[in-house]
């Protein structure tokens, strides 16, 4: 969809999950052996992959103060399948999120997730209003305030819209 400067950290896991489909375009990347293998998903693997994608993208949605675009099931019921551990490394006494559970793309977006909250960066990853996009994207305005993925393309359509309404 857009060209962004990718989600900072971790947090580029999530954005590239939840763009994995393009909701205009009707294309799904995880129809694909290329489009899972970024993952490390099987096409067995799609139906979960997919479920968590679309709360991820409620969430986002929610980020920015938009509405789910559909019923999913919730991203805090998702994430308890995929308990983390404080791994404690005993050469240097760093602690690290560990996952605890064997389902590795679940566990890899639960540490994301409780890395960015440390961070204070989790609320700044959202989805574009637009609902034949809702794209995530790191919102890098100095308010937090954004509402599209790219001002370019669904911000203009946007303001179009608006402007020929009145």
């Amino acid at each position: 969809m857009s060209e962004r400067v990718p989600a900072p950290g971790d947090l580029a896991l999530i954005e590239a999950l939840v763009n994995t489909l393009d909701i205009e375009a009707g294309a799904d990347a995880l129809d694909t052996a290329d489009g899972r293998a970024p993952f490390g998903l099987t096409e067995g693997d799609t139906g979960t992959a997919r479920e968590l994608r679309e709360s991820l993208r409620a969430a986002l949605l929610a980020h920015a103060g938009h509405p789910a675009h559909q019923d999913v099931t919730p991203l805090g019921e998702l994430l308890a399948r995929a308990p983390l551990l404080l791994a404690l490394d005993d050469r240097d006494g760093s602690v690290r999120l560990a996952p605890a559970d064997p389902e590795p793309l679940l566990s890899r977006v639960a540490s994301a997730i409780a890395q960015s909250l440390v961070a204070g960066t989790w609320p700044r990853l959202k989805a574009c209003e637009a609902p034949t996009c809702h794209w995530a994207y790191y919102d890098r305005s100095p308010a937090g305030r954004g509402r599209w993925c790219s001002m370019a393309v669904c911000g203009a359509r946007a303001k179009m819209r608006r402007y020929r309404a009145k």
